[in-house]
């Protein structure tokens, strides 16, 4: 349990930082970061597989690169969910909506890597 709250404020932490290299995406404050990483969590968990499913042909065609699309989808539907966190115009921003949900993805890929590790008991 002591994992899971330590990943849930590094990704909040990390996604405040996000927004601090982006003017387009905006998070009112921490609180309003853990929420969001909350939801996305959720978001990633519940609607991604089913979004993947369906875009399966365009992620052949793409040879993957649509898996970006559908972060920033799934970023950008965690931004409608939560006030405070915003990405900005939508389809004028989603170059930038793409790169941060990237960021997001390899920061919450190194915090897993980091904190995930379990030591074994003897």
């Amino acid at each position: 349990m002591s994992r899971w709250i330590i990943k849930m404020l590094l990704n909040g932490a990390a996604l405040l930082l996000i927004s601090s290299w982006f003017h387009s995406i905006y998070v009112a404050n921490f609180t309003v970061a853990l929420w969001a990483t909350l939801i996305l969590g959720m978001v990633n968990t519940v609607i991604r597989p089913i979004l993947l499913f369906f875009t399966f042909p365009l992620q052949v065609l793409t040879i993957g690169l649509f898996w970006f699309v559908i972060n920033a989808v799934t970023f950008a539907l965690t931004a409608y969910f939560i006030d405070g966190f915003e990405v900005g115009p939508w389809p004028d921003n989603i170059g930038t909506v793409i790169v941060a949900a990237a960021l997001m993805s390899i920061f919450g890929y190194l915090i897993e890597a980091v904190v995930g590790v379990r030591k074994e008991k003897r």
